[in-house]
């Protein structure tokens, strides 16, 4: 029997309230080798979706209904049970400031919308360490 280097194909949700937005980030995560088991509208599911599934990656956009991305990030970060998750937010705020927030929410990564899904993708194999 061969042994596994990794556990499995990493595992993302994504979580914007744009279904056209949230097609291309699926298809981004999977062309970057990433299996989606969750495709969320709101901050509420996603959450709940994350803390269900408990993914290595989840992917936010910053203003969903009920529920910020950024207030997903806070939360999943105030729980321990989620360190391993890493968090991406998405938002079409592009200044210092908006990013300054959305990091220090504790995202490891802050990207601007319109961003292209193959430098996304890039992206996202680079986060995960797979070869794009």
């Amino acid at each position: 029997m061969s042994t596994a280097v990794e556990a499995g194909p990493k595992r993302v949700v994504i979580a914007d309230d744009d279904a056209d937005i949230r097609v291309l980030i699926a298809i981004a995560a999977r062309k970057a080798g990433l299996v989606v088991v969750a495709e969320e509208s709101d901050g509420v599911a996603a959450l709940d979706a994350v803390r269900r599934v408990q993914p290595d990656l989840a992917i936010l956009d910053v203003s969903m209904p009920a529920m910020t991305g950024i207030e997903v990030c806070r939360t999943v970060r105030g729980d321990t049970s989620l360190d391993s998750v890493r968090l991406v937010l998405l938002s079409a705020g592009a200044d210092d400031r908006a990013r300054g927030i959305g990091l220090a929410s504790g995202a490891d990564h802050y990207l601007i919308k319109p961003f292209s899904p193959k430098a996304l993708a890039v992206t996202l194999a680079e986060m995960m360490g797979h070869a794009e």
